[in-house]
This record gives structure tokens, C-alpha cells and sequence, in this order.
């Protein structure tokens, strides 16, 4: 098993290796990629309707999930450390907390995806980012442990909905109020993380 950093809480199921950030060798852990069809306009909030069309009509979600494993840490690895810590305007996220934001949301997605998909009809209430932004004190960690946790986070996310049967794709859940489906969540993941790369890339690239 490859080294990580601090191992003492991980529990290894399968033989991993990597090579750098999320590139993985040798792998018997992701092996089944399904096919998620897209949402109907009904399986979530109107809000969300830009981060489901942020994926491409002929993409899955989780496939581009998993290509950004390696591509979105060599983006932010690409950057100075002014530009990280440096909103583009005043009271903009800095690229280092975007990145954070990146990686809070995909963890919150995936919790309600998982408990839609066990049947879980619990209504799930929304989150204020920015209220998490203030005590998540991004700005003090390291480039390197943001992305350890991004890679971590991404590999959960992949997981899950690999494991994930067909017949749940559908199943329907509330969140903030509003009607959520468990492929509605895939969709938004990716789109949601596809939305902040585009600014990423606009504005500090």
C-alpha cells in the first residue's frame, strides 16, 4: 500500500498505488462505471439547473469527476502562491478557498446522495457557505493538504455512486426544500465543481 501522510486512521480495503495527487496505478476499488442518465428538469430546484447543464450533453458526470482527479490539482499547482491566496476582486474567494468550497459541497452532495439512494426520505436542509467559509480558515493550510483532502474527497465521491445500483439513480429526496433525485446530485457534483474552474480559469488563469 502506498504511504500516505498520516495513515494511523485509514483502513485500506483494496491495494492502491499512486503516483502524485489522485493518479491511480493499480486500482481493484473503482472498477464499475454506469452509465447515469440525465435528470428530468423536475428531479431538482430551478437553481440548480446551471450546474446540471454545466455537464455536457454527451459527458457523465461521474467520468468527469474522475478525469479532474488529476487535472484539478495540476490547475492549482500551477499558480503562484500570490495568485492562490488572492481574490480577484475585494470580498472574493481567494483560489485556495475556492478550492476549499470545492471540496466541503462535493462532501455535503455526496452525504445527501447516500442517503437518498438507502431510501433515507429525512428532508435535508441547505447549509450557508458562507458561514462555513469563515471558520473553515483556509488561507492557513498548505496548497499540498488542500489537495490531499480534494483527492480523499474525490475518491469517496467516486465510490459511492460506482456502487450505487441503477434503480437508485432515481430515487427522489428533498433538499432545501426543494424535490432532489439521487442522479440529480451526480449532475450537480460535477457541474457545481465545473462552475468554479470556469471562474478559476477566467479570472486568475
Amino acid at each position: 500500500m502506498a504511504k500516505l501522510r498520516d495513515n494511523s486512521h485509514f483502513l485500506a480495503f483494496r491495494k492502491w498505488d499512486f503516483e502524485d495527487h489522485g493518479k491511480m496505478l493499480n486500482s481493484s476499488f473503482l472498477t464499475v462505471h454506469r452509465m447515469i442518465p440525465r435528470p428530468n428538469s423536475n428531479e431538482y430546484a430551478e437553481f440548480y439547473a446551471g450546474y446540471v447543464n454545466h455537464v455536457a450533453e454527451d459527458a457523465q458526470p461521474i467520468e468527469v469527476l474522475r478525469s479532474r482527479q488529476t487535472e484539478v490539482p495540476a490547475l492549482f499547482r500551477g499558480l503562484s502562491e500570490e495568485t492562490l491566496n488572492t481574490g480577484y476582486a475585494p470580498g472574493k474567494w481567494t483560489p485556495k478557498e475556492m478550492l476549499g468550497h470545492i471540496i466541503d459541497t462535493e462532501r455535503i452532495f455526496q452525504y445527501r446522495a447516500l442517503r437518498i439512494a438507502r431510501g433515507d426520505q429525512t428532508p435535508l436542509p441547505g447549509f450557508d457557505q458562507d458561514a462555513y467559509m469563515e471558520t473553515a480558515h483556509f488561507a492557513d493550510r498548505s496548497l499540498e493538504s488542500l489537495l490531499d483532502e480534494y483527492v480523499a474527497v474525490r475518491m469517496a465521491t467516486l465510490s459511492l455512486f460506482d456502487s450505487l445500483s441503477p434503480d437508485t439513480y432515481p430515487l427522489m429526496g428533498e433538499m432545501s426544500g426543494f424535490p432532489i433525485s439521487v442522479r440529480g446530485l451526480a449532475y450537480i457534483t460535477a457541474g457545481h465543481e465545473g462552475h468554479h474552474l470556469r471562474i478559476l480559469q477566467e479570472r486568475y488563469l
